[in-house]
């Protein structure tokens, strides 16, 4: 009788810790803001995608680990600057990067069978940023560290299926995503950036996660 109650404590143990556990993908966009694109602008967006892991501690805090990857990009011959018009310069670049965050839930976001859940959440962290330019004028690093953060809300349709909306900005310490860098190589100011502005970019997304419930035991 002991071995059975020991054994069904450890499985209920297990199984509380499963319920903590979440994995997911989304879909969405990507959208650059620097030298030739000053602020966020729906006609730059680009597709971007991710996978993520996210562990609930209680109800209140989520931990979430993330890997994405997509494209931004932008052309001066869409802005209203007679500058930019003259300067005429475009680029493409690939993004991937690895993000953790801490987020906080608004609502008590409770696992519990037949329950309806849903709750906003602010979310904060680090991450690592490794971007791919489709032409590299210079010798530049292409990678930075970022900061993301943003704001969100999730909603648990089914047991264990979730859905959710994210919007996340993501700060970088570099100037180069764009191929047009603040650290000027020449004399020509067409082909210098802003130095006192750094590449940004955000990504909103549409994901889809499953929590797990059961343990499988051999």
């Amino acid at each position: 009788m002991k071995l059975l109650v020991l054994t069904g404590s450890v499985l209920l143990g297990l199984e509380t810790k499963a319920q903590k556990i979440e994995v997911g993908g989304g879909l969405g966009i990507f959208n650059y803001k620097g030298d030739i694109s000053p602020s966020y602008r729906f006609r730059f967006v680009k597709p971007a995608g991710s996978l993520f892991f996210r562990y609930n501690p209680n109800q209140a805090l989520s931990l979430k680990a993330e890997v994405a990857a997509g494209l931004v990009g932008a052309s001066d011959q869409y802005s209203k600057d007679p500058f930019q018009k003259i300067r005429n310069m475009s680029f493409r670049s690939r993004i991937t990067e690895i993000t953790t965050v801490a987020e906080y839930n608004f609502l008590d976001y409770q696992e519990k069978r037949y329950a309806v859940n849903w709750t906003p959440y602010v979310f904060g962290g680090i991450g690592y940023s490794k971007f791919k330019p489709d032409v590299v004028t210079d010798n530049y690093k292409t990678n930075t560290f970022i900061i993301p953060y943003g704001v969100g809300i999730k909603y648990q349709i089914k047991r264990p299926w979730n859905i959710g909306l994210e919007y996340g900005s993501r700060k970088t310490f570099s100037d180069y995503i764009d191929n047009l860098g603040g650290d000027p190589k020449n004399n020509d100011k067409l082909q210098q950036g802003d130095p006192s502005r750094k590449d940004a970019y955000y990504y909103i997304r549409l994901s889809v996660s499953y929590t797990f419930y059961r343990i499988v035991c051999p």
